[in-house]
């Protein structure tokens, strides 16, 4: 099987591979001894490194279990902490985040919290001025967010604008990197952001492993209590090994980011521009945008049916973002960008991607395009 849904998740480095597989037993970090300071000693090196590659004081990297446990205590933590203080403003949302914030942001409406929502382009792109106005319309909002880059189409998004703008309103801004990690330059300090959603397993690191970089003025509120680690925002016992692996992954992606980038970005054009002259495929990208992913439509099809008769000739695609626990769905980020009754096919390449599998795939494309129409 030929891997085109790196976006999703890509396989673990050998680097990484071979150090879990080389590590020894690893105590609770938390322990007052000698085995428990040795583990100790192992997080908070990962959380060093973790913070340089981030551009972050090592302070303000909360370890968690991944991308949506990062998104659920920004938002939650974000909001909850404006209402205790007695400022229960608005979330500033854009309609084609993650369902991790959608869902997040649906959970806090039903408690309570007024959300305004805002729209993008033809190109999944956040209307930045619109964000900078439902920050200060109907009062102050409480926080806001958006994707550093559309999970699902790859369009980079306004980040700076609407840092600036956050900044003047005085609104907290979270940012949702996840899957921009290890494909573009993040410098935490330098966005302006208070809060930064990240995860491990986009860069060949372990499942189940994330951050949020929480910068060290924010106001937040935790989603779980018990022992108080990390500065009392994420109470539990840490993954000391987990974030170890995780460095080790972000330490590697942003060593090669750049050649990475320029390789899968002349990849990527090879498949638009074929994909192109398919009749009755449109391109769904613009510029800038992230380096590895390249988004089409095809018009006369059903997403399943398209990405059902490629996984048969062998290829891992999706038609989406993989966040609805398997369960088939239209792509709301395709919707907003006003586009309905298309069948949307998302293909994101990764380091283990080569030209033989992007020449097998374009081989494969035109005769599933031509069969799934047929069975519409």
């Amino acid at each position: 099987m030929r891997l085109f849904d790196h976006a999703a998740a890509t396989s673990m480095r050998p680097s990484v591979q071979r150090a879990l597989a080389e590590a020894a037993p690893l105590a609770n970090p938390a322990s007052t001894h000698r085995e428990g300071q040795r583990a100790r000693a192992v997080l908070e090196d990962a959380r060093e490194r973790l913070a340089a590659v981030l551009g972050a004081h090592p302070t303000e990297v909360v370890l968690t279990s991944g991308g949506t446990e990062s998104i659920n205590l920004a938002l939650k933590g974000a909001w909850w902490a404006a209402r205790d203080a007695g400022e229960p403003g608005a979330l500033v949302v854009p309609v084609a985040e993650h369902h991790a914030t959608l869902d997040a942001v649906a959970w806090l409406e039903r408690q309570g919290a007024p959300v305004r929502w805002v729209g993008v382009d033809a190109h999944a792109v956040t209307d930045a001025e619109a964000v900078a106005a439902a920050l200060v319309d109907g009062g102050r909002a409480s926080v806001a967010t958006m994707l550093v880059a559309s999970n699902e189409v790859g369009s980079l998004q306004p980040v700076e604008a609407v840092a600036d703008a956050a900044a003047r309103a005085g609104v907290p801004l979270h940012l949702d990197a996840v899957g921009a990690l290890g494909h573009v330059p993040l410098r935490f300090a330098e966005t302006g952001a208070a809060l930064m959603s990240v995860a491990s397993h986009k860069i060949g690191g372990p499942h189940g492993v994330g951050a949020l970089v929480v910068r060290r003025d924010a106001r937040l509120e935790a989603l779980h209590h018990g022992g108080g680690q990390q500065r009392g925002l994420r109470s539990g016992t840490q993954d000391a090994l987990g974030a170890s692996l995780f460095a080790l992954a972000a330490e590697e992606a942003l060593a090669e980011l750049d050649a990475e980038a320029a390789r899968l970005r002349a990849l990527t054009e090879r498949i638009l521009t074929a994909a192109a002259a398919i009749e009755g495929v449109r391109l769904l990208v613009a510029e800038p945008r992230l380096p590895h992913i390249a988004h089409l439509v095809v018009e006369g099809a059903e997403g399943e049916a398209l990405q059902f008769l490629l996984d048969e000739a062998g290829f891992a695609v999706s038609n989406g973002s993989a966040c609805s626990a398997g369960v088939a769905r239209e792509s709301h980020v395709v919707r907003a960008c006003g586009l309905t009754g298309v069948a949307p096919l998302r293909l994101s390449l990764g380091r283990t991607t080569t030209e033989e599998d992007v020449e097998a795939l374009l081989g494969a494309l035109p005769a599933a395009v031509a069969r799934a129409r047929a069975l519409r």
